[in-house]
């Protein structure tokens, strides 16, 4: 491995001199020091990735199902589900939303409930009433999704009728069935596959408490004859399957004694194989936590190194505070890493050059070069290369995560006197993305061609995210690379070019699958054509500023919630009031302006004036918004990392540009 850190280091930046003097030069400074002083010993950055009460609750609740109570523990996650109650009861009139300053979500909301209930809280306490009031009042426990549902019954809340049938005998189907794992997107596969043999074996929590919730039922459960489904499930298709699973359900105890065993099998040696260490199945909390209860089921001992492994990564997402605890979703120290990279190269200097150089030569420690994950099942041919979202994930690398990896060495590789060793890393994720490109030009995150939609149709899937599509942000992403890499003539980058130009939406703007939402998405995209060839002349261009500058805030920045991703999951957004300003979503707004070529408009100042207007004193900017998304109107995310980065960069590039004796921006992020 090159040692990139054994440079010489280059002179500071020249935005750094007269710093005292130029309020954007401090800005820039203040932020990069910021991130200076937060980058781990071995050269990386991890920041806390926190979604909803959801997660917290369930790590709570399957510790009760094995019967583990954890006193203090458990009060400091009792603390932080009652801070974050308090904190939105003007907007979910007593429950929990997904994000902040949403809506009551009835599924997060039950799911704490219960951990609160389990905590010991007594259910006449007025916080808890408030809660079931504001439960009942949205319909009751009985129109929680799925996955909630499932929980429910293992509880024994409801039965298990409440849960569609996806029997582990699905292991065993051919390729061209219909139905078959390679079909659905990594997160389902990790997340269903273990859960099909604890819903076939229906265990029963310990619940050492005896906790019940039966008052927040409208209707007693075993009254109920129709359990919802999702809102983007539309006919033919929802009665088709609808009654099949009434058909899977009657016929549950007829299923062949050898095929369950050679099912369950089946599902044993997925998830084994795929166990990922202390990082865990999948990398991702719902995954690993079905991993314990298939391996519970199964009559897995819990000494036995696998049932020891699956407890460990559960545990490595156990977050801290002074006073609270909570459950992280996953880890993602490379997409932290690599954008920190990113925004450190464009403050420039010498302490930032260097800790890139730490980052990078830390990330090609994290390339993944052996394994042929499950991506592989649709390109048999194609040599693995890339990198993860989380610290190990080998069976799963991510597109998006490998094209900013491969921006940020490239970039980085282009201030070096000669060949720091990136060169072949380069190639190698160059290649396996070109060989992941879907048809039609695009790119899903983590496998090609993933576009089986009637299968989101299927009762399990109300969620609508049971696929994982090409996207407009993940393929801006990869446009970008093999732009900077001066490969946006090829083919593979015209047909990009085209799928996010049929992409963009009537009003100018791009959906954002993976950020909060058509912000992120437009500065995907616009960055992406920027630095594919596009003038700031074309009509793409314009119609994006034109929606940029529509939807800035009067104060100069730019907001948006998860309420402007459609209800019906289509790409249309719905009426809305802007949402408030955030610091992330305003340094978007402001890189995409820039991308447009745009660096001198009006807005482009006064969006930095907010941004400097607003950070503290130590560089960091406040920012309680989650500009993530897990799976749109189901889960979102609170990246606390973007609030650092994305402003650092806005801010330095506008800088940049100022200085410079060009307008345009010269790479592809």
């Amino acid at each position: 491995m090159p040692n990139l850190t054994a440079l010489p280091e280059r002179a500071p930046h020249a935005g750094h001199d007269g710093e005292q003097n130029d309020p954007l030069g401090q800005a820039v400074a203040a932020a990069a020091r910021h991130l200076l002083e937060r980058q781990r010993p071995d050269g990386h950055w991890v920041f806390e990735l926190e979604a909803d009460a959801t997660i917290p609750s369930e790590y709570l609740m399957l510790h009760h199902f094995f019967g583990h109570v954890q006193p203090e523990k458990e009060a400091r996650i009792g603390r932080y589900l009652r801070r974050i109650q308090q904190e939105q009861a003007a907007n979910t009139g007593g429950g929990w939303p997904l994000f902040h300053g949403g809506p009551l979500d009835i599924s997060c909301s039950v799911k704490a409930y219960l951990a609160l209930r389990l905590i010991g809280d007594a259910p006449d306490a007025p916080h808890m009433a408030a809660a079931r009031h504001a439960i009942l009042a949205a319909g009751g426990a009985e129109r929680s999704n799925v996955f909630t549902r499932a929980a429910l019954a293992l509880f024994g809340a409801v039965p298990w009728r409440a849960v569609p049938m996806m029997p582990p005998e699905i292991m065993l189907l051919p390729r061209w069935f219909p139905f078959h794992v390679s079909k659905i997107s990594y997160w389902a596969r990790t997340v269903l596959v273990p859960l099909t043999v604890v819903m076939a074996r229906r265990p029963a929590a310990q619940n050492p408490k005896g906790v019940t919730i039966d008052e927040l039922f409208g209707t007693p459960p075993e009254q109920v004859k129709d359990w919802p489904g999702g809102a983007h499930q539309a006919e033919p298709w929802a009665s088709l399957f609808k009654g099949l699973d009434g058909a899977l359900h009657r016929a549950r105890m007829l299923f062949p004694r050898t095929h369950r065993a050679r099912a369950e099998e089946a599902c044993e040696r997925f998830v084994t194989e795929r166990l990922n260490g202390e990082d865990g199945l999948g990398a991702i909390y719902p995954a690993m936590a079905n991993a314990v209860l298939m391996y519970h089921c199964l009559g897995v001992a819990q000494d036995d190194p696998r049932m020891v492994t699956a407890w460990a990564a559960i545990e490595k997402l156990v977050e801290e505070r002074e006073d609270e605890t909570y459950v992280q979703p996953c880890l993602s120290p490379i997409w932290d890493t690599a954008l920190v990279s990113h925004a450190l190269m464009e403050a420039g200097g010498a302490a930032e050059q260097q800790a890139v150089a730490r980052g990078l030569e830390w990330l090609l420690g994290r390339e993944i070069r052996e394994v042929r994950g499950d991506w592989s099942w649709n390109r048999p041919d194609l040599q693995p290369g890339g990198w993860a979202f989380q610290y190990e994930n080998a069976h799963y690398p991510d597109v998006d995560d490998t094209a900013v990896v491969v921006l940020a060495m490239d970039r980085f590789r282009g201030t070096l006197p000669g060949d720091a060793g990136l060169d072949g890393a380069i190639q190698r994720a160059t290649d396996w993305t070109l060989g992941m490109q879907s048809r039609g030009g695009g790119w899903g995150a983590f496998d090609a061609d993933n576009t089986f939609h009637y299968l989101n149709h299927i009762p399990f899937a109300d969620h609508g995210a049971l696929l994982d599509p090409p996207t407009a942000d993940v393929s801006g992403r990869c446009l970008a690379m093999l732009a900077q890499l001066g490969r946006g003539d090829e083919a593979a980058s015209q047909a990009a070019i085209e799928y996010l130009l049929r992409e963009q939406e009537a009003d100018g703007a791009w959906y954002g699958r993976w950020g909060v939402n058509y912000i992120y998405g437009t500065w995907s995209a616009v960055t992406a054509l920027n630095a594919a060839g596009l003038p700031p002349e074309h009509d793409a261009m314009r119609r994006a500023v034109t929606w940029l500058l529509k939807h800035q805030n009067e104060d100069g920045g730019w907001g948006e919630d998860g309420m402007s991703y459609p209800a019906r999951g289509g790409t249309r957004p719905d009426p809305r009031q802007h949402a408030p300003s955030s610091a992330s979503q305003t340094a978007w707004g402001m890189l995409a302006l820039m991308a447009c070529g745009e660096a001198g408009h009006e807005a482009v100042q006064r969006a930095a004036e907010w941004l400097m207007a607003r950070q503290k004193a130590d560089g960091d900017w406040p920012e309680d918004d989650y500009t993530g998304t897990g799976f749109p109107r189901v889960f979102y995310l609170r990246y606390h990392g973007y609030r650092r980065i994305f402003p650092l960069w806005a801010l330095a590039r506008l800088r940049n540009l100022r200085a410079s004796n060009t307008k345009r921006v010269a790479y592809g992020l």
